[in-house]
């Protein structure tokens, strides 16, 4: 086990608070808990104590619980106290922790990085916790709760108990001195077993990503100016987000709204009306709306059907369906009305419907860009391996187990590490 510091943290929510949890974690955190609460429970165990400073002066009456390391959250000696939450007795808590010799305040995400560098947890379940720390809809707070409770790390060790075997039955092929016919027998399998492995990471790769999920659908609103782009973003967003007005050419910046819709994250984005413009100003604008459509995971068209940019999933809407001489929309267009509302709950029920298709399903454990790039890294040294010569093979698993350690976060991840943790508030 790596030897840490003893560090400590306030670890819960800013006071004043009904409870206050404040962590201590390290070699030293026993002896600090006993200068400050006196005697300690069992372990795994909760008991009422006293809580003084060094002058023997009271700070508070706290439950402390007790965790010796290894089977601890961080891997080390671990104690939690849980002190009434008003911001005196928290500052005083930790300033009788502070002026204990040997203890240091945590930086961010320290207390889980102990945990990773102990065993405790693997980089795909810290990845996980650090996404549920900032999830702010349900799809994102399910996703990120199957990485953190390792859905990702059974996968990977699967992989890497795989990889190990047809490593071992390549070896065995390059020193086997029997009959070159069983030879080339074995030569054949391990090859097909490393393209099958391979076959296998690619359908993982091809699934929906973790950054769409966090970052939302991307939802662009596009068309003419006076279309109705702006009156349509407000009304999905329910707040007047975008200027509204009869002058053409309104918008001329990007604007985004992020939205929960049924706890599924989507960005609106408003763009500027779509035309000759007259001024540099809105020629800018006009540039940026383009670069808005290409980037777009859904395209909302609020122009003629016929005009609709290039793009893999356009939703053609007819705004402002409630003008008399708009009531007739084209075919295969919807009707819509910002004044109105008609219209409004078929478009949601629709972008739920394409934003589903494009999310991981619940349950299904999301890549993120570093793990994906890692296992496109796994997939491609296995694609290496050649079903003539087993010493080509047996260099293509050992890279592919490599690109698979820097996955989970066993070897040559000390900068993803530090942006990691960076993350993280103080008391994680």
């Amino acid at each position: 086990m790596i030897e840490h510091d003893t560090i400590y943290a306030h670890s819960s929510g800013r006071p004043p608070a009904a409870i206050a949890v404040i962590r201590v974690s390290g070699p030293l955190a026993h002896r600090a808990a006993t200068l400050v609460a006196g005697s300690l429970p069992e372990p795994r165990a909760a008991a009422l104590r006293t809580l003084r400073d060094r002058g023997g002066v009271e700070l508070d009456r706290a439950l402390l619980l007790r965790f010796d390391g290894p089977a601890s959250a961080t891997g080390e000696d671990l104690i939690e106290f849980h002190c009434h939450g008003g911001r005196a007795v928290v500052a005083a808590v930790l300033r009788a922790l502070g002026e204990t010799d040997g203890l240091r305040e945590a930086r961010p995400g320290e207390f889980t990085r102990q945990a990773l560098e102990n065993g405790r947890i693997d980089l795909t379940e810290a990845e996980g916790l650090a996404d549920l720390l900032e999830a702010e809809t349900e799809s994102q707070r399910r996703a990120a709760l199957a990485t953190a409770a390792g859905g990702l790390k059974e996968q990977v060790d699967r992989w890497q108990g795989e990889l190990v075997e047809l490593s071992a039955m390549a070896e065995a092929a390059i020193d086997y001195v029997g009959d070159e016919e069983e030879t080339a027998t074995d030569e054949r399998c391990l090859f097909n077993c490393a393209q099958r492995l391979a076959r296998e990471l690619r359908a993982w790769l091809d699934q929906p990503r973790a950054e769409r999920l966090k970052e939302g659908v991307r939802v662009v609103l596009a068309g003419p100016p006076n279309a109705g782009k702006s009156s349509l973003l407000n009304a999905l967003a329910g707040d007047e987000r975008a200027i509204v007005t009869e002058l053409a050419g309104t918008t001329r910046d990007v604007i985004e709204v992020p939205l929960a819709l049924n706890g599924m994250p989507l960005l609106l984005v408003d763009t500027a009306g779509l035309r000759e413009a007259g001024d540099g100003v809105e020629q800018i604008g006009i540039r940026l709306a383009e670069q808005q459509i290409s980037m777009a995971d859904l395209l909302l068209w609020l122009g003629e059907p016929a005009d609709v940019p290039a793009h893999p999933s356009p939703l053609i809407v007819h705004a402002q369906a409630d003008r008399p001489e708009r009531r007739v929309a084209p075919l295969g267009s919807l009707a819509v009305s910002a004044v109105t509302g008609a219209g409004l709950e078929e478009l949601r029920s629709q972008l739920l419907v394409r934003a589903a298709a494009l999310l991981p399903q619940e349950g299904q454990v999301a890549l993120n860009q570093r793990q994906a790039a890692a296992l496109e890294q796994v997939v491609q040294a296995l694609n290496t391996a050649s079903p003539g010569d087993v010493v080509l093979t047996a260099d293509a698993l050992r890279v592919a187990r490599q690109a698979l350690e820097r996955l989970s976060g066993s070897a040559g991840i000390e900068e993803v590490l530090d942006a990691l943790f960076g993350r993280f508030c103080l008391g994680k």
